[in-house]
């Protein structure tokens, strides 16, 4: 709740009781990991000793990285060097008591480390391995390094993003990123549903390239059919029509979306322009899309005469969909988002407090929650080792002094690494 810490929660949510290894990096594996967690999931991050490469990414607030503050949240943070045999052995220690593990490597890597599927599923047929990567683990494309900006482009998302007369543009956010976490959470929750059923594990292959083309849906058969090629059409969305941004007098804007037919006589009501709902132009929507040239120009006009508060209120009185172009600022300020608790405010060690996005979406019976924010590197590594991987104090400390492992409280760097006998097995 906005203006309230969280930060006690016990974990809870539908997915309470099931365990989940990330070994995701950057953003679509720990938004995968991130969606799991706030619903129940125990999930127990490993990441290098120099931390995930995230921690560089966003503003930092004296030192801390804020976007791992809110993407690392629920989890169990533990640092462990995957580099080396002995890390490698913990992580399959630590696979056999997980129901699920959440990977983001190039394809062939985990193989390569003795980390498989087929090598991890023989001592734990259950377990399910959520595999995220550029394009696939199979395909000509397989190996090729990719980010979410790629699969983007590749997908042919990003040409249609953006201004027509201007190179095809990016949001600014990790948008395919994001949305192939969406789906591989999607993809884990059903696998474990199935697992329900047959006791058995599977493989969830999200490649970003193709979690990005599954938005391309109105184009494909255009293509197939017709052999258009979509384009960027700037603000207005194509083939629906009104559904645009328009100007207005005090120089702001304001998205109008009203390509219903009972919409549209409500907006043009509002415009006092009733006519227009029976100007054979713009009768139907299909008429309105072939003319939305002369349609927007009109409803431009009229925005062109208003300030951005007055049109608001009058397109709400009038039940037309319309909004201001929201700023954080105006998220921070805006009561519906406190009512729906999408601004939570979490304890976190070293900030004291920290505003996080809230919970989507909203379940009535089982609803997740938020307890902690994304803490240091290595915060949870002895808690982890301990209690899931049932290692003794011993064993930990010596892992400690080789460097297989980072503890909350990792070893100065003029400290003198220690060696030891106690070995890993997996």
């Amino acid at each position: 709740m906005q203006g309230s810490t969280q930060g006690k929660r016990e974990r809870a949510g539908p997915l309470t009781g099931f365990r989940v290894l990330e070994l995701g990096s950057t953003v679509a594996g720990p938004f995968c990991g991130r969606l799991l967690a706030d619903f129940g999931a125990q999930v127990i991050k490993i990441e290098p000793p120099e931390g995930d490469p995230l921690r560089t990414m966003g503003k930092q607030f004296e030192g801390k990285s804020l976007y791992a503050a809110s993407l690392l949240r629920n989890r169990e943070l533990v640092s462990i060097d995957l580099r080396s045999d002995e890390g490698r052995a913990l992580v399959a220690r630590l696979a056999a008591s997980c129901d699920c593990l959440i990977e983001n490597f190039r394809p062939g890597t985990l193989e390569k480390w003795g980390l498989g599927y087929d090598t991890l599923s023989a001592r734990h047929p259950g377990l399910v391995m959520v595999r995220i990567s550029g394009f696939g683990q199979s395909g000509p494309y397989r190996e090729r390094p990719g980010y979410g900006v790629i699969g983007e482009a590749v997908s042919g998302l990003r040409h249609v993003t953006g201004d027509p007369d201007r190179p095809p543009a990016r949001v600014a956010v990790s948008l395919t990123d994001y949305c192939t976490g969406l789906y591989a959470a999607f993809g884990a929750t059903m696998a474990l549903l199935a697992r329900e059923r047959t006791g058995v594990g599977q493989c969830v292959d999200a490649a970003l390239y193709e979690s990005a083309f599954s938005f391309m849906e109105p184009h494909v058969p255009a293509f197939d059919k017709l052999g258009f090629v979509a384009g960027r059409t700037g603000s207005r969305l194509p083939d629906s029509t009104p559904n645009n941004l328009y100007v207005t007098q005090d120089g702001e804007f304001i998205h109008i979306t009203a390509m219903g037919d009972a919409v549209f006589r409500r907006l043009v009501q509002a415009m006092q322009q009733p006519a227009l709902a029976d100007d054979p132009r713009f009768a139907s929507g299909r008429a309105r899309s072939e003319h939305h040239e002369a349609l927007d120009a009109l409803i431009g006009e009229w925005t062109g005469t208003h300030a951005l508060a007055d049109l608001e209120f009058a397109l709400q009185q009038a039940d037309v969909p319309a909004t201001r172009i929201f700023t954080m600022r105006d998220v921070f300020a805006d009561p519906h988002f406190a009512a729906r608790e999408m601004l939570v405010e979490v304890d976190d060690d070293a900030l004291g407090t920290v505003k996080v996005p809230g919970i989507v979406p909203k379940l009535s019976g089982t609803p997740g929650g938020i307890h902690r924010s994304g803490g240091a590197i290595g915060r949870d590594t002895h808690a982890i080792l301990r209690d899931v991987a049932q290692l003794g104090e011993s064993d930990i400390a010596q892992l400690a002094q080789r460097r297989v492992i980072r503890t909350a409280a990792p070893l100065g760097k003029h400290d003198t690494p220690q060696r030891a006998s106690a070995t890993v097995t997996p």
